[in-house]
């Protein structure tokens, strides 16, 4: 079994800043990807970052340059800090572990960018 508890979701007005934290549990290792998504109202859930065992990262054009994707393996936990916020960034937040070809996720957690 493997759960994943999001934190750090809010409320940040345009050009602000946000760290998202999601801490894994269970039968997980740090060989095992992890990352992060998110959905807006209206819209199917979309890549944001993704981080290997080796810390090798990935991430969607639209966040290049303004989020960053880090993980702590002694603390089965990742991280993605948001810098320069923008209103489009609005969503919900998912983070997920992929263990033999299965994403878990969390329960998401909420950021809102004023403008």
């Amino acid at each position: 079994q493997v759960h994943l508890v999001e934190s750090g979701g809010g409320l940040v007005q345009a050009g602000g800043s946000l760290r998202l934290s999601c801490l894994a549990s269970g039968s997980i290792s740090s060989l095992n990807p992890m990352g992060w998504y998110r959905q807006a109202p209206g819209n199917q859930r979309e890549l944001v970052a993704t981080i290997t065992s080796g810390r090798i990262t990935n991430y969607a054009d639209s966040v290049k340059g303004r989020f960053t994707i880090s993980r702590d393996n002694a603390k089965n936990t990742v991280y993605l800090q948001m810098n320069s916020l923008k209103p489009e960034d609005t969503a919900v937040y998912y983070c997920y572990v992929r263990k033999s070809l299965t994403n878990y996720w969390g329960q998401g957690t909420q950021v809102t960018v004023s403008s």
